[in-house]
């Protein structure tokens, strides 16, 4: 078992309802609780909660409380319980739901986890092989409509403090895909990315803040359709590694929402109720693999 348990008193099936009133518990069903902290026994919230049956298909998941708690009910019987947080090893333990009862685990503290080792200092490239840029975007309010941009390099300087490296991509933006002909025909037209005008879309950045954990914040400039804004990448260290040649490797993942108008990609049509056919939030998703230079 992974993570370390401290109950306040042992975990306990109590009769119905004690210590949950007015929470009414469905029929064959019982109630699971418990508390997650931090080493130093704060509250963790947002922490997610997994319960999974004895195949290890998932039956309910959901986040800690601000308080750190979680409470569910669930059908009675066996279930295998997982605990993640971001930072920290997660817990793992089985558990046993009685019919009618409540079950509470107590305090669930867990250990910080250990942190990837960061890319020595040195010049990288972008690997576009096994790098991909994508973007997610809201189509008349229902569907999502998924793309990636297929040309694209860049470099990372990594510092002898991590905090003072530097990042460059360059991206085509006529590279833009979505699968649809005439839908990306529109996307580089004067309407959308205006390609001609605006060939290129660039991020730089020399602003690397850890977060915690695995996580940091990349924060730069990013150009698109000639407007420049300062944007931040939320983004997860996933650590180093070795190529099938034998070159050293350093990968991560990255997010950040953009607002087309931001970048004046103003084009909208409107359906007859109201209905923007393009949302204005974008979801942009990296997958970043970088070489070692030389």
């Amino acid at each position: 078992m992974i993570g370390r348990l401290r109950r306040r008193s042992p975990a306990t099936a109590t009769r119905r309802g004690a210590g949950l009133v007015g929470l009414q518990v469905p029929a064959h069903a019982g109630v699971l609780s418990c508390r997650v902290l931090d080493p130093v026994e704060q509250p963790l919230p947002q922490a997610e909660v997994v319960l999974a049956d004895a195949a290890g298909r998932r039956v309910v998941s959901g986040e800690s409380d601000p308080f750190g708690t979680f409470v569910v009910a669930v059908p009675a019987g066996g279930y295998r319980l997982s605990v993640n947080a971001e930072g920290f090893t997660p817990y793992r333990g089985e558990v046993e739901v009685a019919e009618g009862a409540h079950h509470s685990l107590g305090d669930l503290t867990l250990s910080p986890s250990p942190l990837p080792q960061l890319p020595p200092p040195g010049d990288w490239e972008i690997d576009p092989a096994h790098t991909t840029i994508a973007f997610v975007a809201q189509h008349i309010g229902m569907a999502r409509v998924r793309g990636r941009f297929n040309a694209f390099n860049g470099a990372l300087r990594v510092g002898e403090r991590m905090e003072d490296s530097a990042m460059r991509v360059a991206i085509e933006a006529a590279s833009i895909d979505t699968n649809i002909k005439m839908r990306d025909d529109h996307l580089r037209s004067a309407d959308f990315l205006d390609v001609q005008r605006y060939p290129a879309i660039e991020f730089a950045s020399d602003r690397f803040l850890h977060r915690g954990g695995a996580r940091w914040a990349v924060t730069g400039a990013l150009s698109i359709h000639g407007v420049n804004r300062t944007v931040t990448l939320d983004t997860r260290y996933l650590g180093t590694g070795y190529g099938m040649e034998g070159e050293l490797r350093a990968a991560c993942r990255a997010t950040v929402e953009l607002h087309r108008e931001d970048f004046t990609l103003n084009w909208q049509h409107m359906l007859a109720r109201g209905i923007a056919v393009v949302g204005s939030s974008i979801q942009i998703e990296l997958d970043i693999q970088v070489v070692a230079a030389g």
